[in-house]
Formats: C-alpha cells, sequence, structure tokens
C-alpha cells in the first residue's frame, strides 16, 4: 500500500529539508545568526523570572499584613531626634486613649497591641541586640508564620505576666549556635526569660505601618505585653554611642482585623479623625492599610511586566536584524543556486518558501536554546547570588513569558526573513546563472 502525500505537503516538507542541509553546511554561520536570538529569549526569559519573583516577594509581605488589616503605629516626629531637644526623655505615639477608642469601633473583630525597642539579650558568654517585641498572644493568629520549635505565648501567660520568650532565627541561631533554645533561660535587663518556642525564619519586609526601611523579623524576641510592661515601666532607655536617652511610647503599634473587607477604607478614615483630634500639635503616627498597598503593589505588578517585556523584545529585534543581514549575504552568496533552481522550474514562492523557512528555522531554534539559558538563569541565579555574593535575589518561572517569548522569536524570522525570501525569489533566472 502506497502513502499518498499531497504535492503541498511534498513540497514544504522538501523545503524544510533544503533549509535545514542549508544551515548545516554553514553551522558557524547559522550560530553567529541566531545568537541575538538566543540572548534576546533567554533576556526575556530571566528579565521576567526575576520580576515575577521580586513583585510575588512584595506581594507576599503584603498579604502577611492582611487584607482586611489596619496597622496604626506610632512615629517619632523629627524633632524628637534633633540635638535642640531640651527632655532627656521622649514622649510620642499611640496613647492607651487611643487604644482603648480604636478596639471598641464596631467593625473591628481583633486587635493586636505591641510595643518595640531595642535591648542587649545575652546568654552565657553571647550576647545580641535584638528587638523586644511585647505582645498578645493573638499575635500569631494575625502574623502567620512557621514555629519550627516549641510554641508561640499563650493567654495564661499574658495574664499571669510570665517572665516567658519566644525567639526570631537569627537571634536562635546567634545565642544557641550548637545547642537547642526550649527550656534555657536568657537575660534581658536583669531578668531571666525562659524559651518557650522559636519562630521559623521569615521574610523581611518593608518597616510595617508603611515605612520603607527593613523589618527583620528574625531578630525578634517575643514577650507578653504585660510582662513587657511591669518589668520595663513607662519608659525604656536606649543605649547610643556617646549616650543615653529615654522614650515613653505606650505603644509603638496597633494591629486591627476589620471584619469585612469594604469596612476597612472607611474604619482607616475614622481611626485617623480620632487620631487627628488627640495629636493636635504634631503628627507621631501613621496610619497603613495594606489593602491599598496591596492594589498599588498588584498594578505596579503589571506595569513592570509589561517593561520587562518591551526590554527583552528590543533585544529580539535587534536578533532579527542580525538574521536579515545575514539571509542578504546568503542570497548574493547563492545566487547561481536560485538560477539553477529556476532553470530546472523552480517557481518564486518554491524560492521564497525556501529561504523563509531557513530564516524561521533559525529563529525557532533560537528561540528554543533561548528559553533553556533563560530557565537555567531563573533556576541558577537566586543559589549563585546567595552563595557567591550572599545576596538575596527571589526569581520564579513566569510560564507566559516562555510563550511570549519563543511566538516573537517565530514571527521575528517570518518578518525579517521575508525580504532576503523575496529578494532572492525575483533574481532573474538568465542573470542569476550568469553570476560567478
Amino acid at each position: 500500500m502506497t502513502l499518498y502525500i499531497p504535492s503541498t505537503v511534498a513540497k514544504g516538507m522538501r523545503n524544510f529539508t533544503l533549509a535545514l542541509r542549508s544551515l548545516w553546511l554553514h553551522k558557524l554561520r547559522a550560530f553567529l545568526s541566531v545568537l541575538g536570538i538566543i540572548v534576546g529569549t533567554g533576556a526575556v526569559i530571566a528579565l521576567m523570572g526575576v520580576g515575577e519573583g521580586s513583585m510575588h516577594d512584595a506581594l507576599e509581605d503584603i498579604k502577611r499584613q492582611g487584607a482586611t488589616n489596619i496597622i496604626v503605629k506610632s512615629d517619632k516626629p523629627p524633632e524628637d531626634g534633633s540635638a535642640t531637644t531640651r527632655s532627656f526623655v521622649a514622649s510620642y505615639g499611640l496613647t492607651t486613649l487611643d487604644y482603648e477608642y480604636i478596639r471598641t469601633l464596631p467593625s473591628i473583630v481583633g486587635y493586636v497591641p505591641l510595643r518595640v525597642f531595642k535591648q542587649e539579650v545575652r546568654y552565657l558568654g553571647r550576647s545580641t541586640d535584638p528587638r523586644i517585641v511585647g505582645t498578645t498572644p493573638r499575635y500569631k493568629e494575625v502574623h502567620k508564620f512557621e514555629i519550627v520549635s516549641g510554641r508561640f505565648l499563650t493567654d495564661d501567660e499574658e495574664e499571669k505576666m510570665e517572665n516567658h520568650a519566644v525567639l526570631g532565627s537569627d537571634v536562635a541561631a546567634q545565642l544557641f549556635p550548637f545547642e537547642d533554645p526550649l527550656g534555657k533561660a536568657i537575660v534581658i535587663d536583669k531578668y531571666h526569660y525562659r524559651i518557650v518556642g522559636v519562630l521559623g525564619w521569615r521574610m523581611p519586609t518593608g518597616g510595617t505601618g508603611g515605612s520603607q526601611s527593613a523589618e527583620n523579623f528574625n531578630n525578634d524576641v517575643y514577650i507578653p505585653l504585660s510582662t513587657c510592661n511591669v518589668r520595663f515601666g513607662s519608659v525604656v532607655f536606649l543605649r547610643q554611642t556617646g549616650s543615653r536617652a529615654g522614650e515613653r511610647v505606650p505603644l509603638s503599634q496597633i494591629t486591627l482585623t476589620v471584619s469585612d473587607m469594604d469596612k476597612v477604607r472607611p474604619t482607616g478614615d475614622l481611626i485617623r479623625d480620632w487620631l487627628e483630634r488627640t495629636h493636635p500639635r504634631r503628627k507621631d503616627w501613621t496610619v497603613t492599610v495594606p489593602l491599598d498597598k496591596l492594589e498599588q503593589a498588584e498594578r505596579e505588578k503589571a506595569r513592570f511586566t509589561v517593561y520587562m517585556a518591551v526590554i527583552g523584545s528590543i533585544s529580539l529585534l535587534v536578533g532579527g536584524i542580525g538574521i536579515m543581514n545575514i539571509m542578504l549575504a546568503t542570497v548574493t552568496e547563492r545566487t547561481r543556486e536560485i538560477g539553477i533552481r529556476r532553470a530546472l522550474g523552480a517557481k518564486r514562492r518554491d524560492i521564497t518558501m525556501q529561504f523563509l523557512i531557513e530564516a524561521i528555522v533559525q529563529t525557532t531554534i533560537g528561540g528554543v536554546v533561548g528559553v533553556l539559558v533563560g530557565l537555567g538563569v531563573v533556576f541558577a541565579g537566586p543559589w549563585v547570588a546567595k552563595t557567591v555574593f550572599d545576596a538575596n535575589l527571589p526569581a520564579a518561572v513566569h510560564v507566559p513569558s516562555i510563550f511570549l517569548a519563543v511566538s516573537f522569536a517565530v514571527g521575528v524570522g517570518l518578518v525579517f526573513g521575508l525580504y532576503p525570501a523575496l529578494r532572492a525569489a525575483y533574481l532573474d533566472p538568465i542573470e542569476a546563472l550568469r553570476h560567478e
């Protein structure tokens, strides 16, 4: 039984075979012509991957704060940090009255008060200078984190003002590099605190409350808020280079949970109105609505994706120009071959298809290789950055960019290969046969 192949398909297969044979005969030239496509496609995949990873981390950072949360934070005014300040103790920030009003708003279903300040923490001969975070057990419900050992603070410890502590991952590594911290006692301001839990590593974020400075949760020590108020009192003394100053900040931060997402912004406006009335002389507070930051970050992600795609596409266009240049040189070099084919009966569309297929095959191969190179950068880049430069380079595979890059590469071959193909097809056969 003889398999019948339509003449159109047979011609296409023959042209494809001729194109591959021609490329194989000039391997170095073909490789150099597709190098721009490889670089361009790899750049698209790598840039989109790094962009996707970075934006994903930024979005997750905001989501951890909660789309139905409102963060109210004490903010030290500039005048309290100046050299002309007369008071030895700086007093600012959220008050107990603010806290009592805010937590009674009808839309508030949860609240987590915090006192945050730095203190030296010691264990045997080792010491570190982390943030002390006085908070309530509900902190664990609002801020999602992993407990790798032990547990978090409990209501019983808060009620009885126990000297118990939970360590961030960095603090645990610094104070207990070779032993299990659970059950051990650390010293904070002359008092001993028994360790009841250790938290897993958490991604550092922008400062809670809207500040863009980094906030490293891994360098925190958590103790019950009631214990914090009793042991440290209303004034906390901070040791700085050459000086010792005090701060009176009843509450550093209040994280609120609203019953419904639609009520987040109206509740935030109510809180701002209250704080503007109770703090008329200076603005020593900030109110952050993570929902607004989340929506803004998602808009920025869309713009960032477009920018990365445009930058990578420019590289592909430059590669397409290189393909066109090589193809034009190939047409001139193979003028006699074209004349022989025309004399043997090949039509213009056959010549056009042969050269057009050569260009598309080159860009397709370059696109596929470029995808592999780009994926290699995405997967190996974070490891190299961490190992060699000790830097964090988040990256994730952006699947749409793979199909976009390959499709664009094929399109570049079609567009930039069309003119050389038409030029070859419209050569005069007699003149082509005379060409030496």
